[in-house]
Parts: structure tokens; C-alpha cells; sequence
């Protein structure tokens, strides 16, 4: 059988790796080659298929090591059991085909993976070498996420984070029955050890920097961790909870989300369906509200409905305003930035708006207006000038009222 070549293994390989989302580059430390040395930039613009939380297009060369794989999660389409073509690049090659592409302007960085080869700590070693091939031979100045293996021995992965700007390691299922029963090769506190250890070594880095300004970067960018959404029993709920566990414990950059997809020949014990695709985009707005809106995670959690799922038809802003009415209507001339960030339909930006107006002017519905893309969803919620809800925000049907209307999807859109 003849060895496929570096075409069909990059199809194969870039296909491979479409299921990890953890692949934004935001965070990391500013370079590049404009001085004539070295290579490669962290910034700019190529051909753009992802979007960083600071809104800048990125194109990162995302794709495995190898796909052949010792573990057995039943959830992933690259397990040992698993009938797919198996493909494996040399480290070379991986370096080879990023500097092709980084020359051709195609991308800005690399986003490397792997399946499990001979051991955890052979294929760590695999993927180290990559970047350190990258960064000591050619100088490469670009963005680099490496997805370590918490099997690995601790002395590898902190070698990673010296070439990486980015490093993460999967936690894969929120609860640890469901890792059990699904992911049999995997252990969560194994997983958990490894996140402290690099969260450790990241503290370090930035104490040093602070000290000795030659002091080695470890994982500029931090690390991130993604979790697979609907593949077991999970409410959201329960994954709200670890999330914010996870931020708390390891400084996490970011947590992300992936909606179970059905595989080909899947395992009996996974469900037959995905989840609806906004659920994912449910718990990524819950995420936010954490991060960015000042909710605490059982506050987040309160959002929910009985059975700890996230409602679907409303945001979950706007589902904890309608479970807690009594916190409004806000006064956008007298709260403070705490309180009008419950507001459902205020983003952050809209917020900063309105308290530096607020210094000079009277603020007014009309001046709110211009700053959020639907005043309907807030009026409720908001006392301006000329504007109060009187009994509005008290309404039996009131959230009927702010529910976006079902609408037919086009078949030709």
C-alpha cells in the first residue's frame, strides 16, 4: 500500500482537528519581523477563519500531528477502535508545510494537536519539537497553540510553554462520571494536576518578567480548556459550575465549548442526536456573563430552569432579569456600573457610553437607543429622563413579549 501523500495527509489531518474549538489567538505578547530578523508575526491579516475575542480576523494552519490514537474515548472519531483513514506527519513536515503557508500569507500561526502515539510522552515530545524546530531554527515569531497531553510527564509539558504562546490540555466532559464512562482512558484528576502545574509555571514566568526583563516568556497567551457539550448527562447548570471552578483554580484565559457531534460507527452509550447548536452559544454567553458582567456562577446558574438547562428562545441576561424583577428598573442617570450591567440588551461598551454621557447630559431613552441594537428588549428594565415602565417590568406575558418570534429558516439562503 503506498504511503499517502503530504496533500492527502494534510486533508486528513486539518479534517481531523476541526472538533477542538480552542483555537482563538488573542492574548499573546506582540512580535514580529519588521527589523529583518527572524520570522513570522503575531499580528496581521491572512486568510481568516477564526475571530479573536478583540475582534481581529486570525487564520491559524490548525491540524494533527496524527490521528492514530491508543485511547478509546468514545465520543472521539480518532479513537483506537474508530474505521478512519490514518495519516501522521514527521515533525519536519509540520514545520515545513507552517513556513509554506506562513510565506504564502495564508496564515498567521499554528494551532498543533495530536492523537496518542506509542505513549503520552512520545507524542509530547513529537510536538514539542515542532515548535522548538520553528522558534530556534527559523526564527519564527508567529503564534504558536500547542495542545499538551496531561499524561505527559510535567518536565515536557513545561517545555511546551517555552516555546508556545498558547498551551491547553482538554478536560473533555464536565463531570467525572461522565469521563469515566465515556473517556475510560483518561482520568480527571490527572487532568486537573497537569492545569495546575502550567498555571503554576505561567505565575512564575510573569513574576519574573516583572524582576528580570530577560527572564524567559512561559505561554504568554495562558491556557484555555474546552469541554464537549451533550455527549453525556450534563445539565448546563452543572457546567456553568465546573467552568467557573476551572477560571478559579487555574486562571484560565478562556473555557470552550464544543457540541457533541454524532460520529460515524459511534459508540452505543453516546446519544444518537447533537444538541442544538444554541445551546453551545448559550453557555458561551453564560461564559461572558461571568467574565465580563459581574455574575457570580450561582447567580449564572439561577438562569436556568428547573432541570438546569439554560432556556433556549432568551438569553440568559435576559432569563435572570425576568426571574428577579425586583433588581429593576436600573436608573441610567443614578446606577452605579454594577447595576446597569444587568440590564438585558447593555453590552459593556454600550455601559462605558452611557456613565461618561451621563457626566455632562440628562441621559434620555433616544440616547440609549443609539447605542444597542434593540431598545425593545430593555425597556423594561430602565428608567431614563423621559422614560419609566411603570407596570411594564411587572407583566405576567412579559416574557412572551420579549421573545424573538419563531422564524422560518430559507432553504436557499
Amino acid at each position: 500500500m503506498s504511503q499517502p501523500t503530504v496533500m492527502e495527509r494534510l486533508e486528513i489531518l486539518a479534517d481531523a482537528a476541526k472538533y477542538d474549538a480552542s483555537c482563538a489567538s488573542s492574548g499573546t505578547a506582540k512580535r514580529d519581523s519588521r527589523d529583518g530578523k527572524g520570522l513570522g508575526s503575531t499580528e496581521g491579516m491572512g486568510i481568516c477563519h477564526a475571530y479573536a475575542p478583540d475582534g481581529r480576523c486570525i487564520s491559524l494552519l490548525k491540524l494533527l500531528l496524527t490521528n492514530h490514537c491508543i485511547f478509546d474515548c468514545h465520543y472521539c472519531i480518532n479513537r483506537k477502535s474508530s474505521n478512519v483513514r490514518r495519516a501522521r506527519f514527521t515533525p519536519q513536515e509540520v514545520v515545513d508545510l507552517t513556513l509554506s503557508f506562513y510565506r504564502r500569507n495564508y496564515i498567521e500561526g499554528l494551532f498543533l494537536s495530536s492523537g496518542i502515539i506509542k505513549s503520552s510522552n512520545h507524542t509530547m515530545e513529537q510536538l514539542i519539537e515542532v515548535a522548538r524546530i520553528l522558534r530556534e531554527e527559523h526564527q519564527f515569531r508567529g503564534y504558536i497553540h500547542l495542545k499538551t497531553i496531561p499524561e505527559a510527564d510535567p518536565e515536557l509539558l513545561a517545555q511546551a510553554g517555552l516555546w508556545a504562546d498558547r498551551v491547553s490540555i482538554n478536560v473533555e466532559l464536565p463531570t467525572d462520571a461522565g469521563l469515566a464512562r465515556l473517556a475510560p482512558d483518561k482520568n480527571g484528576a490527572t487532568i486537573e494536576g497537569a492545569m495546575g502545574n502550567l498555571s503554576s509555571a505561567i505565575d512564575e514566568a510573569r513574576d519574573s518578567r516583572k524582576r528580570f526583563t530577560r527572564a524567559p516568556r512561559f505561554a504568554p497567551a495562558g491556557q484555555s480548556t474546552q469541554m464537549i457539550v451533550g455527549a453525556d448527562g450534563a445539565s448546563d447548570a452543572q457546567i456553568v459550575g465546573k467552568a467557573s471552578t476551572l477560571y478559579d483554580r487555574f486562571s484560565l484565559r478562556r473555557v470552550y465549548y464544543s457540541a457533541f457531534s454524532p460520529i460515524p460507527e459511534a459508540s452505543a452509550v453516546l446519544p444518537l442526536k447533537r444538541p442544538p447548536l444554541l445551546r453551545e452559544h448559550r453557555l458561551y454567553q453564560s461564559d461572558w456573563l461571568m467574565r465580563f458582567y459581574g455574575f457570580a456562577p450561582h447567580e449564572v446558574q439561577q438562569a436556568a430552569d428547573a432541570d438546569g438547562m439554560l432556556p433556549l428562545d432568551i438569553d440568559p441576561k435576559l432569563a435572570w432579569a425576568l426571574k428577579f424583577r425586583e433588581a429593576f428598573p436600573v436608573d441610567l442617570n443614578k446606577a452605579p456600573r454594577e447595576a446597569m450591567l444587568r440590564v438585558p440588551g447593555l453590552g459593556t461598551k454600550a455601559i462605558d457610553a452611557l456613565i461618561a454621557a451621563r457626566r455632562y447630559r440628562t441621559i434620555r431613552l433616544e440616547d440609549v437607543a443609539r447605542l444597542t441594537t434593540s431598545v425593545r428588549k430593555l425597556r423594561p428594565f430602565v428608567v431614563t429622563a423621559d422614560w419609566r415602565p411603570t407596570l411594564l417590568t411587572d407583566r405576567a406575558d412579559l416574557r412572551a413579549s420579549l421573545t424573538p418570534p419563531a422564524r422560518q429558516m430559507e432553504l436557499f439562503a
